[in-house]
């Protein structure tokens, strides 16, 4: 792995408001590359905003392809990965996605897997567990509720990932109580498995209902908390990882565990 530079956009995510929150993105992305970012990542169902009634449903759109040509082009020009979710519609069925830009390489594509209780109904659950390299880091995405399922994380550690990240659209509550909860289960996730782990929510009144506390986590691959931020507005959370962080913890024979577990114990994830 190498350095690498994460900025975390913290950044309110309007229901039934695609075209604003389009080129709300397009300027984040903009000075994210000015601000020196490798990779910007956005929170979960940032381009459509996020629901779990039948009047959200309606309004899920198919995928644009002049979108993808726009986001395709940002990420060549800039020399950026860029990470950005969306609601989007398949042959009737509604996922929720994040779409994964890197310069010069065809688009990807990560479909939540895990759909929390209030979502079943509505969205439908991937199936695949794709890991993507930029810039000299491998990383694996999840969403949201994903981040509850400990053998989702050792998959991708499994597939090389250096870092997990975490974009989210988890509502209600104030921010520190947000990240109280993330603290709980997040920093296990990194230490488990030896990885970085990055996590930002939308934030504010998404205009349907739902109310956001922003903020965004990195920690890092011995459990610690890197960096965090809270803001009462949207933000750009910038944070450079170090490569000697993963080193120390992977050469450490006491505290890197994949290359010890029982794979013969656990066929089903390697």
């Amino acid at each position: 792995m190498k350095p690498v530079t994460l900025c975390l956009a913290i950044v309110t995510c309007l229901c039934n408001r695609f075209k604003d929150n389009f080129n709300t993105c397009c300027d984040i992305i903009s000075t994210a590359a000015r601000k020196g970012a490798d990779m910007v990542i956005f929170p979960e169902m940032t381009l459509t905003g996020y629901g779990t009634d039948h009047r959200f449903s309606k309004q899920v759109p198919p995928m644009d392809s002049q979108v993808i040509q726009t986001f395709a082009r940002l990420s060549d020009q800039l020399n950026l990965a860029i990470l950005i979710g969306l609601a989007e519609t398949i042959n009737e069925r509604i996922y929720g996605s994040h779409l994964v830009f890197i310069p010069h390489t065809p688009y990807g594509k990560y479909q939540k897997l895990h759909i929390a209780p209030n979502e079943q109904g509505i969205f439908t659950p991937g199936t695949r567990i794709p890991v993507f390299a930029h810039g000299g880091v491998k990383f694996g995405i999840q969403l949201c509720y994903d981040a509850h399922f400990p053998e989702l994380s050792t998959a991708m550690a499994l597939q090389g990932a250096d870092l997990i990240v975490l974009p989210h659209a988890s509502p209600r509550g104030n921010q520190q109580d947000k990240f109280t909860s993330w603290m709980r289960h997040l920093p296990a996730r990194a230490f488990d498995n030896g990885v970085f782990v990055a996590a930002v929510n939308q934030t504010g009144d998404n205009g349907a209902g739902l109310e956001f506390p922003g903020l965004s986590v990195v920690i890092g691959p011995d459990g610690k908390l890197i960096s965090r931020s809270l803001p009462k507005n949207n933000h750009l959370h910038v944070v450079t990882l170090d490569p000697k962080q993963l080193a120390h913890v992977r050469s450490h024979r006491m505290r890197y565990f994949l290359p010890h577990r029982r794979k013969d114990l656990f066929p089903i994830i390697g």
